[in-house]
């Protein structure tokens, strides 16, 4: 409870931070530990969503990280409540999206005894936060949040842990508030705008790849319009499809899971890669196949904001330390050659994009997830904002979903399953005038599918697609094609996942033929309620180009 005095306690000092850096949203499991920060938000301007698990919570945080590009904030308590927090805090290191996870912590008079629920945070979480701290001194608080802010949201943007003992909460104090927080942008340099100048213009197939976090609706315009005055061809790095509209004539495609051959075969090809935000980490490198490495056989450009990445894997050879955002505004500056050696080319690479993601690929079984994500593009409006997990359903997502605008796609670079329904109800939390859909596998769903829970209390219409086969679909193609026919652990019986979305008071459909679909998508918008629709599909459907006894026979056919 707040004093008529001059003084305020540690936790209320903690909570006016928050609100003086804008934070409006925050995501929690309570907790014991660090209740009297829970009564300081009783009367502040900042919205609580309590959680029915800290994995939840925390990747609720994150995709509003990751839409806004401010930290993300959630609270959880001690002990398992932080470890079950971890998941979200994966995704956030490796996703480069701002997060800061406040965990309450032991009465420093206990410390080191190995109290209830004890864990040493810096310790715990100090490889794969960018800053694990514990607040001791309460005066210390508006310096160490503000300092939290800066480091989650700059450089490479990545999560912050700090622990709050018990006991500190309570101090009250008098101490003055922390400025407001304002992101930094990392601007390049004039040299640098001069070299890539001079290395476009002696170029014969460059292309674009877009990538990674610190972007923004400004910046992905101004992308657009040098594609297109530059005629140049542009693609996205995995899960970052909504970086420019697909509809642009410049759009090659998306380098993920599964990518059309063609493009990888345009960007082996090319004599000049932008590399704009992205690592080009793993997954859109194919396996660190697609450049060599540590130099790569192209002319590579890498723009980062984070300069510890720049040189760490692929020696570029022009290296410009910058955020997507500044470095979008100073290509507004930079005059297209007069010959554009490939410009004849990039209509055939906007063609080739159009021609692997028109059409879906037929696939065993009466559901057809490609026809139903290909028919949403006209159900959908161009804001509508598309999530998903992890699992083999996701190839479909990627290839065959428009993501018309920036912020529409929330996808873990990470590879996290559980992801997709936590982060839907956090956008439509932060957005409930938005249009929100969640896939999920059957796998992928039950992960943090408790989550429909907080979408029915906080009256939050997602819609959530569970992709159902039966089975942990990604393991199982792995296992036929590494192992075929020796089928373990990767064989699930499920619920009937409509009568879940009922039972805890939303809307269920089960849709056992793709031409069923569109009208229980219709009603489940219709209903008003959080929503889950149910396809029953054939695990013969393993991927849109592969079944899964092609799969299998293929592999036994190598042996």
């Amino acid at each position: 409870m707040r004093a008529n005095e001059h003084t305020r306690t540690a936790a209320e000092i903690l909570v006016d931070q928050l609100v003086i850096h804008g934070a409006r949203h925050v995501f929690c499991v309570p907790g014991e530990s660090y209740i009297a920060a829970l009564d300081a938000f009783y009367d502040r301007d900042i919205a609580i969503t309590v959680c029915r698990h800290e994995s939840g919570a925390a990747i609720m945080a994150e995709a509003c990280g990751k839409a806004t590009g401010r930290p993300g904030i959630c609270f959880v308590t001690r002990g398992p409540g932080a470890t079950n927090a971890a998941a979200g805090l994966h995704i956030a290191r490796q996703d480069s999206t701002p997060l800061i996870l406040f965990v309450g912590q032991i009465g420093r008079e206990m410390g080191e005894r190995e109290a209830f629920q004890e864990l040493d945070y810096r310790a715990v979480f100090g490889s794969i936060a960018k800053w694990a701290t514990q607040i001791d001194d309460a005066a210390r608080i508006p310096e160490l949040i503000s300092r939290a802010f800066y480091i989650a949201a700059g450089g490479r943007p990545g999560p912050v842990v700090i622990a709050l003992p018990e006991d500190m909460l309570l101090e009250r104090l008098a101490v003055a508030d922390a400025p407001t927080f304002e992101p930094v942008e990392i601007w390049p340099g004039a040299s640098d705008m001069v070299r890539l100048q001079k290395l476009l213009a002696a170029a014969d197939r460059p292309i674009m790849l877009l990538g990674g976090s610190r972007w923004s609706p400004s910046a992905c315009a101004a992308v657009g319009r040098f594609a297109e005055r530059f005629a140049l061809p542009v693609a996205t790095t995995f899960r970052r499809a909504h970086l420019i509209d697909p509809a642009h004539p410049s759009y090659a495609g998306d380098l993920g899971i599964g990518p059309n051959p063609k493009l990888l075969a345009r960007v082996k090809e090319a004599d000049l890669i932008l590399l704009v935000g992205g690592r080009l980490g793993e997954m859109p490198s194919q396996g660190y196949t697609l450049l060599d490495i540590p130099a790569p056989r192209q002319t590579l450009v890498h723009i980062f904001p984070g300069i510890e990445e720049l040189g760490r894997v692929y020696r570029p050879n022009l290296a410009i330390n910058a955020t997507p955002t500044a470095f979008a505004a100073a290509l507004e500056g930079l005059e297209p050659p007069k010959e554009l050696k490939w410009r004849k080319e990039t209509p055939t690479a906007h063609a080739d994009f159009l021609a692997w993601t028109d059409k879906p690929t037929p696939v065993p079984g009466p559901v057809n997830l490609g026809e139903i994500i290909v028919g949403l593009r006209e159900k959908l409006p161009p804001d509508a904002v598309i999530c998903n997990g992890a699992g083999n359903f996701s190839i479909w997502v990627h290839r065959y979903a428009r993501y018309r605008r920036y912020g529409t796609q929330l996808a873990p670079i990470s590879g996290s399953m559980g992801y997709g329904v936590p982060a839907a109800i956090g956008m439509k939390r932060l957005a409930p005038e938005r249009t929100v859909i969640a896939f999920a596998g059957d796998g992928d769903f039950l992960m943090t599918g408790q989550e429909f829970a907080t979408a029915v209390q906080y009256d939050l219409p997602v819609i959530v697609i569970v992709v159902d086969n039966g089975m942990y679909g990604t393991i199982r193609m792995h296992q036929e094609r590494h192992y075929p026919g020796r089928v373990v652990a990767t064989g699930l019986k499920n619920p009937d996942f409509a009568a879940y979305a009922r039972a805890f008071g939303g809307y269920g459909a089960t849709v056992m033929r793709t031409a069923d679909f569109f009208s229980a998508f219709e009603a489940a918008q219709n209903s008003g309620k959080p929503a889950v629709l149910h396809l029953k599909v054939d695990p013969e459907a393993l991927t849109p180009t592969m079944s899964l006894s092609a799969t299998r026979e293929k592999a036994q056919a190598g042996q």
